[in-house]
């Protein structure tokens, strides 16, 4: 019972992380081709990404050669902490 509860678990957060890194993915290709502002599309993707943007911007300085590299940044860690979870709970059952 408690070995299905964790894959569950585990599942869920590698499912939320790929998405997560999807969202971010988009968001940076979009940014190329500057979009309407005001489409709903496109506030909601800056509504998720510019808080992590702006976490990882605190700590790192993201701007090399005029562009940003805080998403590139965020994919690799999100990345890495994919991989952690995974090789976690896989050892644990």
């Amino acid at each position: 019972m408690i070995d299905s509860l964790l894959v569950a678990f585990a599942t869920l957060i590698v499912t939320v992380i790929s998405l997560y890194k999807w969202v971010i993915i988009i968001s940076a290709l979009l940014s190329w081709v500057q979009p309407d502002p005001y489409n709903p599309i496109v506030q909601m993707l800056n509504r998720l990404t510019q808080p992590a943007y702006a976490l990882v911007r605190k700590y790192i300085p993201t701007v090399f050669g005029g562009m940003d590299m805080a998403p590139l940044i965020l994919i690799f860690a999100l990345q890495f902490l994919e991989i952690f979870v995974q090789s976690l709970f896989s050892k644990l059952i």
